[in-house]
């Protein structure tokens, strides 16, 4: 299984061996973990006007379930402990305890919040190419499309990531699994608004990527913390794993993975002139290719082995032609395309695999015998720049250091605790994770907290039709779906690398904020 995190394909671990004269320390050490901050002071010109702010840089100390504060040296409190790190920019000037309040993070589960900080929502943003590698030196420049003409943003690294860190007794328990990891956000969102006197404020959580598992989960935690969301939003939609194109194969009588994926591998297609009889315009041919995944093919994989032989072909004939594949191959296939295939396939002609957080981006194919691509052309183009521009910016301009290595992702991915305690249920369910009924609960429980579910056409790790579909499968009653909105975008997963479709995130997302407070906090 693949790492969702924005901006990151799968980890390589390297091995080294210790030389006698410099012992690796044990890696049970405890480590002394504080909270610490620093501030500093900016401005940032938007299309709007300068803005100016003050940054807080620093780490949080958060506790695992089962932590009582009010004892905190008592033997039954677990002794596990972690640091968030984070960065925070409040707009000068003006109510504070009334503006609105943004906690935004990245998913993985594994990585920091440095890329929709550095290439979405910060002030500073780093500059990439949209569809090719970026050489350095890269250029920061001022953020034009930053949503602190909005909101207030705190941008949060999970537990382990950027500057903080895990110890203590079962530290990997403690903090690596889903609902491990809602506790943590959960605890630091909580002690971030009693730090800052924010408890007035509009409250949104912007979760990208896994993030969206994180804040599904989140928005029902919270609210058992009585604190209500104004908003959520997410942006690259995973709330049920079993949906999810990763490996599809290995779960045989699941085929939603492959209705889910169906669109994007035709916009792929589309955008590649790979269709033998392309239509001009993108979106209409979606929703007719949309309408075929979930009728006619939808039907025919249900079949299974059933499906007879000339049905068989004619289904094949259509997945032809929506993903330029061929008939032979798409029979080999028995007609479920996985996502890796699909990326190694589409342009095998030209020894090119096309990338997985963006089909956009192509890249020479490095094992032109294997079944599925092996490299993920969008994240070797993207992530070095994003991770210089942080480690620079972090550094010179907010003047933080931390006591610890910034760490972009952490490998967490095989070991990560999937296990997920589902409301009404009496103990974690035996399954992948499936967050949507914690959404719907939250929004039962706060009819007035508002969704905004975001992706991009060209994205097979997360599919944008993945997100359609789950959310049309959300358990509320019918008079709280008009609380549910959607924007999709001819992006990928990291949809602000384009930048006219940043600038149509941001006033997307300004637009909401707007939207889901009430008239009198405006």
């Amino acid at each position: 299984m693949r790492q969702l995190s924005a901006g990151l394909s799968a980890i390589v671990l390297i091995s080294v061996t210790a030389s006698a004269q410099a012992p690796t320390p044990s890696p049970s050490a405890p480590i002394d973990l504080k909270s610490t901050s620093i501030a500093t002071s900016g401005s940032v010109r938007t299309a709007g006007g300068v803005i100016d702010y003050q940054a807080m840089t620093g780490t949080m100390v958060v506790h695992p379930r089962g932590w009582d504060d009010a004892a905190p040296t008592a033997d039954s409190n677990p002794t596990a402990a972690a640091t968030m790190s984070y960065v925070a920019y409040f707009k000068s000037g003006g109510d504070s305890a009334r503006r609105p309040i943004m906690f935004l993070f990245n998913g993985g589960p594994g990585s920091a919040t440095l890329w929709l900080h550095m290439g979405a929502f910060g002030p500073r943003r780093v500059v990439t190419s949209d569809r090719a590698q970026t050489p350095a030196p890269y250029a920061l420049v001022d953020n034009d499309q930053t949503l602190l003409d909005s909101s207030d943003l705190v941008f949060v690294d999970a537990p382990g990531t950027g500057f903080g860190r895990i110890t203590g007794k079962d530290k990997e328990a403690a903090f690596f699994g889903v609902d491990q990891d809602v506790n943590a956000f959960t605890v630091f969102i909580r002690d971030f608004l009693t730090k800052h006197n924010r408890w007035m404020s509009p409250k949104y959580i912007f979760g990208e990527s896994y993030g969206t598992t994180r804040s599904a989960g989140l928005a029902l935690s919270l609210k058992n913390q009585n604190i209500d969301l104004n908003g959520v939003i997410l942006l690259s939609t995973i709330l049920n794993w079993d949906t999810m194109p990763d490996d599809p194969q290995l779960n045989p009588s699941i085929d939603e993975p492959y209705i889910v994926s169906l669109p994007t591998y035709a916009a792929t297609a589309w955008f590649h002139k790979k269709l033998p009889d392309a239509p001009k315009d993108l979106r209409p041919f979606l929703h007719e290719v949309e309408q075929f995944a979930t009728t006619e093919y939808a039907q025919a994989l249900i079949q299974g082995n059933t499906l007879t032989g000339d049905r068989r072909r004619a289904i094949a004939d259509r997945l032809h032609r929506y993903t330029g594949l061929s008939v032979a191959y798409l029979l080999q296939t028995n007609l479920r395309i996985e996502y890796g295939a699909f990326q190694k396939e589409l342009l095998a002609d030209q020894g090119l695999t096309t990338g997985t957080l963006d089909t956009r981006f192509t890249g020479d194919t490095l094992d032109a015998l294997s079944k599925t691509a092996s490299n993920d052309p969008q994240s070797n183009a993207v992530s070095a720049p994003y991770v210089a521009a942080f480690n620079s910016y972090v550094r010179e301009v907010l003047h933080y250091t931390g006591d610890f290595p910034y760490k972009p992702s952490i490998p967490v991915y095989s070991s990560w605790d999937y296990k997920h305690q589902a409301p009404g249920a009496s103990q974690p369910l035996i399954a992948l994770p499936n967050m949507l009924p914690d959404l719907a609960v939250a929004m039962k429980s706060n009819p007035a907290m508002k969704v905004l579910v975001a992706g991009g056409y060209y994205d097979v790790s997360t599919p944008y039709f993945e997100g359609v579909y789950e959310l049309r499968h959300l358990p509320i009653p019918s008079s709280l779906e008009k609380n549910i909105e959607y924007r999709y975008y001819e992006s990928g997963h990291m949809v602000y690398v384009n930048l006219p479709i940043l600038k149509q995130l941001h006033d997307d997302v300004a637009a909401f904020v707007t939207s889901s407070r009430p008239s009198a906090a405006r």
